[in-house]
């Protein structure tokens, strides 16, 4: 048992595991772009595809631009910053906390619950749609907007699941 200086038992500090911490996606129903906000839709559970991204999300149909994920902390900074960053708001599908996105390159990939597997494609720039909605410049937000990913191995996702790094062998193939 650790003590304090004070002779009082104390919990050790044990560094956060990375997790998911938002799920959102774009109903295939209603209005597809509307001009205040981006049509997103807050879950806790979902399932990835290799076909599609998040299934039942009308955004993951291109191959490099099934998921926007990004992190908790990120946002914060951003919504410190004036932007509006509630579940899906910056147009994401996925966040995550504890986890360096943009440390991330492409080809790099990172698996989300017990077994679904993403690969970073690219870094999110951003578009005209994101400043008409954000009322701010992407210049503002660059570098910060997270990862446009695919989905390698699709499975079942919650809000909560863990979420790891695959590192790679010499070779190239994830373990």
């Amino acid at each position: 048992m650790l003590l304090n200086r004070a002779g009082k038992p104390v919990s050790p500090r044990r560094p956060a595991i990375p997790h998911l911490v938002s799920i959102a996606y774009s109903p295939a129903a209603g209005d597809t772009q509307p001009p205040d906000h981006y049509q997103r839709v807050p879950v806790t559970h979902a399932a990835l595809t290799v076909a599609g991204g998040l299934a039942g999300d009308r955004k993951g149909r291109h191959p490099d631009r099934q998921l926007n994920v990004m992190t908790r902390e990120v946002l914060d900074a951003l919504a410190a910053e004036g932007y509006h960053t509630a579940p899906g708001q910056m147009g994401e599908q996925l966040v995550v906390s504890g986890l360096n996105l943009n440390a991330l390159a492409p080809g790099d990939r990172v698996q989300l619950g017990p077994q679904a597997i993403i690969e970073i494609i690219k870094p999110r720039t951003g578009c005209d749609r994101f400043e008409a909605i954000q009322k701010l410049t992407r210049r503002q937000a660059a570098g910060r907007m997270g990862q446009m990913c695919r989905v390698i191995v699709g499975g079942p996702l919650a809000v909560g699941d863990d979420v790891r790094v695959l590192v790679a062998e010499p070779g190239g193939a994830p373990v």
